[in-house]
């Protein structure tokens, strides 16, 4: 219906009386269901837009003022899930030989056809081109690009264009082969509807309103499914909770295109979606012929090329009989089949130059053609027999391969008959997902399939270029029918990349990459939920010629590339076990009943839960992730603060690391090729970053200054930590710099704090105990009095024997104050191992020794030196500095209290009668071999921290197949087995 437009400015007319515009509006009302719309535009800023009736049946014909432009325009509108839509033509592009604007909501479509004049005589095909274009002024945006303008078409706008070429191309006439050029353009888009629908209603219009001849109009509708109801021209907020993208166009009686996308819709609820959309759809066909009727061109007189009658009879009768002999001979196979019907061709041309018939020379080539159609269709039809002697429902031979090649993430390759297809999987970053800057739908995807047809699949020589647009459907395709199976995101954020490689083809490599494509998901150990398998059906059918209806036809399961090329139609079915998630139906005739295409759904189900189960044969269930392959992928989690200084360095961690650094909503991902890589990056980060410190972890630093008391390193994210001098080395150090400098870094053990909070590092503890005999150089070692030492996990599992050396001085006073106790109390003797035997037990032979260094056991040393730590507790007027004196000393010329107090206190701790019981022994009684009850004090990862009877704690590793599940407090019955550089105690079970 014919509408007025709202004026923007007021018109002089206004100024007339009630009595003009009273009757101005009579005429309107008059003529707005036949007439159109004719919009006055200015032509300079001084004019002002009219409305005006030129009807010759108005009261008032009101003339345009000069320098005013009147444009004539047609609309329509009409109503289809409750979404208000218009067609409109005749106020921009007027010179287009067909240009229509269809309207919903604030969306506007414009789509215009233009027409060769005249076609090629050599050309025997219908050149069709489909221009979709999305520029971002749609919807309110400058693009991003550095030249502030749009490139080369993108994926979504190739898909777009195939979308609505598919449904319009079968309904050209045969033989017309002038190019024809469609360009539809998205001229405003309020993001919530799907322009591409619209585009397609659009072109139809345009179609109708041309000269070029086509048998139309077509209508095309999108059909979603929520909480298990149909919903008609869905908005994108409501696809995002639809289960079903269903995209349907048809004539009035028959289906020409189907494009389904799902989650898993059993066929039965499909067949339901299919014949709710279809009388929904051909509601856009009555306003398209009510608008061509207003607005419409007379269809121009085509020239066709086609061939005469009498030529194609000739050329049939030399070409049928040699064709059929090809196709019944079982042992050709594609190409020795292509090489036989090349050379039949090459005889009928031959035999046409020496007749000189000039019309069958030029369509030979195509009338060979129909003849090979004819001999196929008639065999299947007739015969049932197929090109490759297989039963219609038999699907062909499969060979199923995962883990083709172990490094990569995931592989897998697929064969169905000499159809081959090698997939792989690449796991990436979320940050790695592809950027969108769609006008519709999600700014990003994370998970893309590519399909790859190189010229080699098919032995030609050909010239790869940039994105083409079979590649891109057929990987589309595919990718909607795994997206179905992939977990969520919010459980595996991770990107995902298919690759698709065609290694040979013939037919239905696109569903191939479906089989392959599960296969190699399940590979690379992503939790897929099931496999998912594809298979095309096809159709070949006879029509009665005077009615155009099909009177028989066959349905063919996995066809081939030539039963593809001689067939009526090509439906590509994928799916699970429990239903459908993609499908995407092309055909070739005028349409095809609904009722055939519901019917092919059944064998179709049947044959993919024929390639499934060889799939699962193969792998069933998905690997472990990296499984095979060293681990490339870490997510870490940080503070703000943290995650800012990841920001400013990340470009610093991946040139120095090599490996890639993401960061999304808090999350920083890591992906690298090698393991080796993956621990670089790791310690970069925290090296940069830091992470919480932990006593007894080793960390990267980087010297900042020396003292003359030891180092300060700088690591873990720029917290300082101090290198005392007494850790750099096992042996003495007397000057820090001859170890380390300022700049080296280095990797450390932190130790402990101290009060202040300050951290404490040690070099030494990272170092290999030294093996050298020392008893053939001496080497002077300082005493260091006993220090608490944390006990960690490391201490557990690289615990050994160690040798703790003392100087001379002190181990052989201890030792003849001890022996001069023994001889006081003639109760026990004990024997001091030593570099030289000591024989004289005076003091003043003991001062005149000269200090040789002396190796003692550890046991042995801690022993002496827990037993004077106990005797100085008992003795509490004897300071420690009195003791250590005493101890330097040794009895020479000391006769005071307290060490007579010390030495009376040593006679009692060496006499055996005095000794703990068996369970009770204490730390410094401790010898290897003693088995003791100790109480589980912590639990860790390696092992358990013991406590003694006197407090003191000790360590026990894991048995590899021993006993783990203890708990705190338990008391269990242990065996001392060494001691670790340290000192500390390691027990191990009672046999």
């Amino acid at each position: 219906m014919a509408t007025s437009l709202l004026r923007k400015n007021v018109h002089p007319l206004m100024a007339a009386g009630p009595s003009l515009l009273s009757s101005l509006r009579l005429s309107l009302l008059r003529s707005i269901s036949s007439s159109p719309v004719r919009l006055s535009a200015p032509l300079s800023e001084s004019a002002s837009e009219v409305e005006s009736d030129s009807s010759p049946s108005s009261s008032t014909n009101l003339s345009p003022r000069p320098g005013v432009k009147i444009l004539d325009f047609y609309k329509e509108e009409f109503e289809i899930g409750s979404r208000a839509i218009s067609f409109e033509t005749g106020k921009i592009a007027r010179f287009a030989n067909g240009a229509v604007v269809v309207s919903m909501d604030d969306t506007h479509v414009l789509s215009t056809v233009a027409c060769a004049k005249s076609g090629e005589g050599a050309r025997d095909f219908l050149p069709l081109t489909v221009d979709y274009q999305e520029k971002q002024f749609a919807q309110g945006v400058i693009p991003t690009t550095y030249m502030r303008r749009e490139g080369a078409p993108k994926e979504r706008e190739l898909l777009c264009g195939r979308l609505i070429d598919r449904p319009i191309r079968p309904l050209f006439p045969p033989g017309f082969y002038h190019e024809v050029q469609v360009t539809a353009n998205v001229l405003s888009s309020d993001g919530k509807h799907d322009p591409d629908v619209m585009a397609a209603n659009a072109t139809s219009a345009a179609l109708m309103l041309s000269d070029i001849p086509w048998n139309g109009p077509i209508g095309v509708i999108r059909v979603g499914r929520i909480d298990g109801k149909f919903v008609f021209n869905p908005t994108m907020d409501e696809l995002s909770l639809s289960d079903l993208n269903l995209v349907y166009a048809c004539t009035k009686d028959k289906t020409l295109m189907i494009d389904v996308q799902a989650r898993e819709i059993t066929e039965r609820d499909l067949q339901a979606g299919l014949r709710l959309a279809h009388p929904e759809a051909v509601k856009y066909i009555e306003p398209q012929i009510r608008l061509a009727e207003k607005a419409g061109k007379r269809k121009r007189e085509y020239r066709l090329s086609l061939i005469s009658d009498k030529s194609f009879e000739k050329i049939k009768s030399l070409s049928e009989s040699p064709i059929e002999e090809v196709f019944t001979d079982p042992t050709y196979g594609k190409f020795e089949r292509g090489e036989a019907l090349e050379k039949i061709a090459q005889t009928v041309k031959a035999e046409l130059e020496e007749e000189g018939d000039e019309d069958g020379l030029k369509y030979v080539s195509k009338a060979i053609d129909t003849v090979r159609k004819q001999v196929i269709r008639r065999r299947i039809i007739e015969k049932g027999l197929r090109v490759d002697g297989r039963q219609l429902d038999e699907v062909r031979p499969l060979y199923c391969e995962s883990g083709t090649y172990p490094i990569l993430h995931g592989s897998s390759l697929f064969s169905r008959g000499d159809t081959q297809v090698l997939c792989t999987v690449t796991l990436g970053a979320p940050g790695d997902a592809q950027r969108l800057d769609h006008i519709v739908g999600p700014p990003t995807k994370r998970f893309m399939l590519h399909y790859s047809f190189p010229p080699f699949s098919i032995n030609e020589v050909a010239k790869r270029g940039g994105l083409n647009r079979r590649e891109v459907g057929h990987g589309t395709l595919a990718e909607k029918a795994l997206l179905a199976v992939l977990p969520p995101e919010d459980d595996f954020p991770y990107t995902l990349r298919i690759n698709s490689e065609v290694m040979a083809s013939d037919g239905s490599t696109s569903m191939a990459t479906v089989c392959g494509g599960s296969m190699a998901l399940m590979d690379a150990g992503i939790p897929v939920r099931e496999h998912v398998a594809g298979v095309s059906v096809g159709l070949v059918s006879e029509v009665d010629p005077a009615t155009g209806e099909i009177t028989d036809y066959r349905i063919l399961t996995d066809i081939l590339g030539l039963e593809d090329h001689s067939g009526d139609m090509d439906f590509k079915i994928a799916g699970t076990r429990k239903g459908i998630t993609a499908i995407q139906l092309d055909i070739k005739p005028a349409g095809i009943p609904l009722d055939i295409i519901c019917e092919s759904l059944e064998p179709a189900r049947t044959g993919r839960e024929h390639i499934l189960d060889r799939m699962e044969q193969e792998i069933s269930t998905a690997r472990a992730m990296n499984d095979g392959s060293a681990p490339r992928l870490a997510t870490l989690k940080f503070s703000n603060d943290s995650l800012r200084k990841l920001i400013i360095n990340r470009k610093k961690i991946e040139r120095e690391a090599g490996a890639r650094v993401s960061v999304s909503d808090g999350t920083v991902t890591l992906v690298a090729k090698t393991q080796a890589t993956m621990e670089k990056a790791l310690e970069k980060i925290d090296f940069l970053i830091g992470r919480q410190i932990e006593v007894g972890k080793v960390y990267k630093g980087v010297v900042s200054s020396i003292k003359e008391y030891g180092a300060f390193v700088e690591f873990n994210g720029g917290q300082q930590g101090l290198l005392h001098i007494s850790e750099l080395s096992h042996n003495p150090v007397s000057k820090v710099s001859d170890v380390v400098s300022v700049g080296q870094q280095l990797s450390l053990m932190c130790v402990g704090q101290d009060l202040r909070g300050n951290l404490k590092l040690s070099l030494k503890a990272m170092l290999p105990t030294p093996k050298k005999n020392l008893l053939d150089s001496p080497v002077h070692v300082a005493s260091q009095p006993p220090q608490e030492t944390t006990i960690s996990e490391d201490v557990i599992s690289n615990s050994t024997p160690p040798v703790i050396i003392r100087p001379a001085e002190e181990c052989d006073s201890i030792a003849n104050k001890l022996l001069t106790v023994k001889r006081k109390s003639r109760k026990a003797s004990v024997d001091v191992a030593s570099q030289h035997p000591q024989e004289t037990t005076t003091s003043e032979e003991i001062g005149n020794l000269t200090p040789p260094f002396v190796v003692r056991a550890v046991e042995e040393c801690d022993s002496l030196a827990n037993k004077l730590l106990a005797a100085k507790k008992k003795s509490p007027k004897t300071s420690k500095s009195s003791l250590r004196t005493s101890l330097r000393k040794g009895n020479k010329k000391d006769t005071s209290k307290g060490t007579v107090g010390i030495a009376e206190e040593l006679a009692q701790i060496m006499n055996p009668a005095d000794e703990a019981p068996k369970d009770e022994v204490s730390s410094g009684q401790m010898k290897i071999g003693d088995v003791m009850t100790a109480k589980v004090h912590q639990i860790r990862a390696h092992g358990l921290v013991l406590e003694l009877s006197d407090g003191e704690r000790g360590m026990y590793k894991f048995q590899e197949d021993g006993r783990k599940d203890f708990e705190v407090g338990e008391e269990v019955d242990v065996v001392l087995s060494t001691f670790s550089s340290k000192g500390i105690p390691i027990f191990k079970p009672v046999d």
